[in-house]
């Protein structure tokens, strides 16, 4: 039996374990609330960005990370999410609230068509159908002028009223995307910490072996793909709400290969990387931007330099340290 000395200090790393875990999330929050009022609009904006794309990153994290579904098309929910908000406002006149439930039933009925038929196959084919599907989207989005705008865009939002504030304040906009963020993040920590969660893992561990213990895992991989392009919608929503401007690069194959970048860089199969990956790429983004047009190049050599430093991405790694170094003590 273990000494009495060995069990106290075994409680005492779990208590301050489960002290760090509760603190932590709690001191980033009250640092994301606090941010806009006193950084300044310039940084308060640069914040805003990231924290709508890590909704984006985390929808296509839920796919790529927990489910194995390596999916090239995921700009197209986010599209459709937000040309649907866009339309129904400026054409229909709906309420800008109304437009965004609307959007990301909109992306959820396209998830449910698109991925019934892009899980009838899988590895490069999946990747490639999926790709094919966003094109398709981006396609339509050009060339369907009168309604989309073309190559243009679409904007002119008329953002509502909450309460008697004014959603097109910076700081307010800031604040909505703030909770969109927290509640999409709760979401998707409750969703993997369920029994459906570890249905999705099992399949990206073991899809042989899920099957042969009688799950039915086409419908899981439908069900995953569905979550995931709601969720995209509700992303594209939000950036629509915030910018009040849709355009066809909302669909295009580069969005989706800068959100699997991030989702990459931060760490697969993690809640926090997608949001890691997304805050270091859009901060390097805009950074380096400012100084040289060759942004790109940079950004990727750094990249490059991650990916073969971090092979757990940049959380997945220095957590995984952080464990064994706190487990020794």
């Amino acid at each position: 039996m273990p000494a009495d000395s060995e069990i106290v200090v075994g409680v005492a790393r779990q208590n301050r374990n489960e002290l760090w875990r509760v603190m932590v999330p709690l001191i980033i929050v009250v640092a994301l609330a606090i941010l806009p009022l006193v950084a300044g609009t310039y940084v308060g904006g640069i914040v805003t960005e990231i924290l709508v794309f890590s909704i984006l990153a985390m929808s296509l994290n839920l796919l790529i990370g927990y489910t194995g579904l390596f999916s090239f098309g995921h700009a197209a929910f986010f599209s459709l999410g937000a040309y649907t908000l866009i339309l129904l406002n400026t054409i229909f006149g709906l309420n800008a609230w109304i437009g965004l439930l609307a959007g990301v039933m909109v992306a959820t009925v396209g998830a449910v068509a698109i991925g019934y038929l892009c899980i009838k196959v899988s590895g490069v084919s999946f990747f490639m159908l999926t790709l094919a599907f966003s094109q398709m989207l981006f396609s339509i989005a050009v060339k369907w002028r009168d309604v989309t705008g073309g190559s243009d865009g679409v904007g002119g939002l008329k953002r509502p009223f909450f309460f008697g504030l004014d959603m097109a304040a910076p700081l307010h906009t800031y604040y909505f995307a703030l909770l969109v963020f927290l509640a999409s993040f709760w979401a998707i920590k409750r969703l993997v910490a369920s029994p459906l969660g570890h249905s999705f893992i099992g399949i990206r561990e073991n899809e042989g072996r899920m099957r042969a213990l009688g799950y039915p895992v086409q419908s899981y991989k439908l069900l995953s793909f569905v979550l995931g392009g709601m969720m995209a919608g509700l992303g594209g929503t939000a950036y629509a709400f915030l910018n009040g401007f849709v355009s066809p690069d909302a669909a295009h194959w580069s969005l989706s290969g800068e959100v699997l970048i991030m989702v990459i860089l931060g760490g697969m199969g993690t809640l926090v990387g997608p949001v890691v990956g997304a805050a270091v790429y859009l901060l390097l983004k805009n950074i380096i931007s400012t100084h040289t047009d060759h942004w790109m190049l940079i950004v990727g050599i750094i990249f490059i330099a991650c990916v073969l430093l971090f092979r757990d991405g940049i959380y997945g790694s220095l957590s995984n340290l952080l464990a064994r170094k706190w487990s020794r003590r």
